[in-house]
């Protein structure tokens, strides 16, 4: 089977040894070689959609205004300014290019309407090239002063891409000062490079202190005909399933069909499944906690939430 099928029917993401079970090495390199399989990682493959390709334009051309702004007014980007450089995709994208100066410095008016500007003093371990936060100092600062949703979804991105570690960051955070070190080092310890993409990451963070659920990301269901596919998140032990669904993904006739054969399979094997739109997800959080909350009870429980809630 050619290595892009394989990797469809997988859900659009998966490591090398997943791929090589039902594909061969040679297809696998000549789709990455033709671009119809992008590496994101070591040993981790996603499809070069179209949506992922605009990402990482879009990551691009940020970081290039980050570049710019920062080399104006002599600063330092940092936040998603930085994240942007790393090519780390996160929840939301700056408006302005984000930039630290000296707490000393006088900002015009005009500087400060234009840029995100943030009063801080950065030493030279901190920053690379000139311009911008390390790697390391990037994810700390988005753990620190972030939205905890906003940040796991930066610190996913940033493990995933493999260049910094968790042990890395947590050494790194012990030298915070008490008031951000337990957020942040609590943050860390969620993350999962596991997640594919920053929608999968805010949905995990949505529903992680709803009691009784623990889910994790992108497990591997299978069934007596062999591999139903590889799941956004999965709590196995209630059998409960929730997909971030994109139109990308479910806009043509052929991923319709997939989808709802995958999506039967699952249900005749006796899984929840939960399916969340990018609106839900972004813009809806505490209707998807209601939802979630009520289901985990409803698998807890075994009969029906709505007898004993109503």
């Amino acid at each position: 089977m050619q290595a892009e099928e394989v990797l469809v029917e997988l859900g659009g993401v998966a490591t090398r040894a997943e791929l090589l079970t039902r594909s061969t090495e040679g297809a696998l390199r000549r789709a990455v070689a033709a671009g119809t399989i992008i590496r994101q990682s070591r040993g981790r493959y996603a499809l070069p959609s179209t949506a992922r390709i605009g990402q990482r334009a879009e990551l691009t051309e940020l970081a290039e205004a980050g570049r710019r702004a920062a080399h104006e007014v002599s600063g330092t980007a940092i936040l998603l300014s930085a994240t942007a450089r790393w090519g780390w995709p996160s929840k939301w994208l700056p408006t302005k290019p984000q930039v630290a100066l000296p707490r000393n410095r006088k900002v015009a008016p005009g500087v400060r309407r234009r840029l995100d500007v943030r009063m801080r003093d950065l030493s030279s371990s901190d920053r690379e090239d000139g311009w911008v936060t390390s790697r390391v100092r990037t994810a700390l600062d988005c753990a620190s002063l972030l939205p905890p949703d906003e940040a796991v979804a930066v610190l996913d991105s940033a493990l995933r891409e493999g260049a910094v570690d968790r042990d890395e960051l947590l050494f790194a955070a012990a030298g915070l000062a008490p008031l951000y070190r337990g957020k942040v080092e609590g943050l860390i310890r969620f993350a999962d490079p596991q997640a594919a993409n920053p929608f999968e990451s805010v949905l995990r963070w949505i529903v992680s202190d709803i009691p009784d659920l623990d889910v994790r990301p992108q497990v591997r269901i299978t069934d007596d005909a062999g591999l139903i596919g590889i799941v956004d998140l999965a709590d196995v032990q209630l059998r409960i399933v929730m997909e971030a669904d994109s139109f990308e993904w479910h806009g043509q006739k052929e991923a319709l069909e997939r989808d709802c054969i995958r999506y039967n399979r699952l249900v005749a094997e006796g899984w929840l499944v939960l399916r969340f739109s990018w609106d839900q997800v972004m813009n809806h959080p505490e209707r998807i906690r209601e939802l979630v909350r009520r289901t985990v009870l409803r698998a807890t429980c075994g009969y029906d939430v709505h007898l004993r809630t109503g």
